[in-house]
């Protein structure tokens, strides 16, 4: 069955920067705002891009973020903190140390390691915000070798006085940050009175880092399922839950949320959840694809390469991914669906990102997609699946990967999209998102 979806002009979540501004607390948690990049009001606003530059260059970005996803090692209070996206990425603000810092570090699921750049720094790429300098901090410690902490790194060393727990920690697109593990007061938040202080939370002070990473962030907040990252060291006092709902960006004066602990969603209010499946490395949240539907018109996941293999956790979901990656095969099953089911002429992506593309000037009609997920069919509409690229050209936002699979941001745009840890399931519920 087809349905007439608009397909908006306005969708680049990755090349979206979210600045978050705390602007409400309740009894469930914090409330914070999240700012496009592309907004005139977001401290990253570039006028001299287009809208199609910046859509192009996220997707770009998402591709390269794909390839750091092959990691070279591998309350029920409610917690919900100022985030930004740096042009693919969200990025979380944060205070850190005493006197407080601000930090701006990437929000990213595809990590574990919280770190930020630090002096005294060897080797440091060029940030907006000064680096962050612990003698000047009074609550500042170094993690002893002999720490969980430390033991929890495979590539962590001893310093030269035996006290001091050194790091090194790289990703697949070669960007790599090392330095000491430390232990610091973490602030999230920005009204003053609407702050949560976290002591004794575990994190990389990095003195030689060098790689992707944009200006205007200062380091990366791991949000992945690993021993270090920011939800694992909160596990207890936010419920072992995550959360965040996902605006479309044409939306320009709403903003998207990422919660820490607190939203409950009730299964009986249209509410799918499908397991969390446990795999190594234990950073990523793997999910079962068991297919996606084209229409009425069902196909079963298959892959020949081994790491996209089609076993139980086949397919990872990310919020710092754009475009949602799928084997090969699989994906050319689609392609060939889609290509009989809409009436507009094929031409290929000028730029050579996207491997489905239609002319057209006018919105077109495009067949309802639904992933099937173990327990769980979510629903895609146009905004998940479709992008328009120039003013005459839309392109389908799935790839084809032999790597690794995921289930990208554009595809999860206006769900409440929740992370249980403890109960080990990701739940989907579709969501006006300009209203959470």
């Amino acid at each position: 069955m087809a349905a007439a979806l608009r397909i908006n002009t306005f969708i680049s979540t990755l090349s979206v920067i979210l600045l978050l501004t705390l602007t409400e607390a309740t009894n469930s948690g914090f409330t914070v705002d999240l700012i496009k990049c592309d907004s005139t009001v977001s401290p990253l606003y570039n006028s001299s891009h287009t809208h199609f530059d910046r859509l192009y260059n996220a997707f770009a970005r998402s591709v390269s973020r794909a390839n750091r996803f092959k990691p070279s090692l591998q309350s029920k209070s409610s917690i919900q903190s100022n985030v930004i996206a740096n042009d693919g990425e969200y990025l979380i603000k944060i205070s850190l140390g005493t006197p407080a810092i601000e930090v701006l570090g990437i929000a990213d699921t595809g990590s574990d390691l919280i770190w930020t750049q630090c002096e005294p720094c060897e080797k440091c790429y060029k940030q907006d915000l000064p680096l962050f300098d612990p003698q000047q901090s009074s609550t500042y410690g170094n993690v002893p070798c002999n720490s969980s902490p430390c033991k929890a790194l495979d590539t962590a060393t001893c310093g030269t006085d035996k006290n001091t727990c050194q790091y090194s920690y790289s990703y697949g697109d070669q960007s790599f940050t090392n330095g000491d593990l430390g232990v610091e007061t973490l602030t999230i938040g920005l009204t003053t009175g609407h702050q949560v202080t976290l002591p004794n939370i575990v994190f990389g002070c990095g003195h030689n880092n060098d790689g992707t990473f944009g200006e205007a962030g200062s380091g990366i907040i791991g949000l992945g399922g690993g021993p270090l990252s920011l939800v694992s060291q909160l596990h207890n006092s936010i419920g072992g839950k995550f959360s965040y709902c996902l605006v479309p960006t044409e939306n320009s004066n709403v903003t998207s949320k990422i919660n820490f602990g607190g939203n409950d969603m009730d299964s009986g209010n249209g509410v799918v959840s499908t397991p969390m499946v446990a795999k190594d490395p234990s950073t990523f949240y793997y999910l079962t694809l068991e297919g996606i539907s084209v229409g009425n018109k069902r196909f079963a996941y298959k892959a020949s390469s081994k790491a996209v293999a089609s076993n139980e956790g086949n397919i990872i979901i990310d919020s710092g991914t754009t475009l949602t990656f799928l084997p090969p095969e699989f994906h050319a099953d689609l392609v060939s669906a889609l290509v009989k089911a809409i009436d507009a002429e094929r031409v290929r992506d000028p730029r050579g990102v996207l491997s489905l593309c239609f002319r057209s000037i006018d919105d077109i009609d495009v067949p309802i997609i639904t992933a099937h997920f173990t327990g769980a069919d979510v629903k895609l509409k146009a905004i998940n699946t479709f992008a328009r690229m120039d003013d005459d050209l839309v392109c389908f936002t799935m790839i084809p990967s032999e790597s690794l699979a995921i289930f990208g941001n554009l595809a999860q745009i206006n769900f409440l999209v929740e992370y249980d840890l403890k109960a080990k399931k990701v739940s989907f519920l579709p969501a006006d998102c300009t209203k959470h």
